[in-house]
């Protein structure tokens, strides 16, 4: 087991992993098997897809800053602009007319104060 990082040693803020999604590939299984993790993988094209998209926006923005000479300040940036992004952006297609409406009436004073 000479060369391969530890998978989940430790519990994380959101308990021990419970299944590891990869895809159909050969070498995944080997060396799931040689760090003793062959009953967690679950290899599925489509969980797989789900997987990889989820992570999806942070590489949209990843990809947009390349200019950043330094990881530790994409990552602050992207944070930062996540949190903007959350708070800002209200998703009018998840719900109804008068809640977008009274959302984003209150948003907006706060936005004009942080860019002034």
């Amino acid at each position: 087991m000479k060369g391969y990082a530890p998978v989940m040693d430790e519990p994380g803020p959101h308990g021990r992993v419970k299944a590891i999604t990869t895809d159909g590939l050969r070498s995944y299984k080997a060396a799931m098997k040689d760090i003793g993790n062959a009953s967690k993988q679950e290899i599925g094209r489509w969980a797989n897809n789900r997987v990889e998209n989820s992570h999806l926006p942070f590489r949209r923005r990843e990809r947009a800053m390349v200019r950043f000479r330094q990881m530790k300040t994409l990552q602050k940036f992207s944070s930062v602009h996540a949190a903007f992004h959350n708070h800002f952006n209200q998703d009018r297609h998840l719900i109804s007319r008068e809640t977008y409406k009274a959302q984003r009436s209150a948003s907006l004073p706060e936005w004009k104060t942080l860019a002034a």
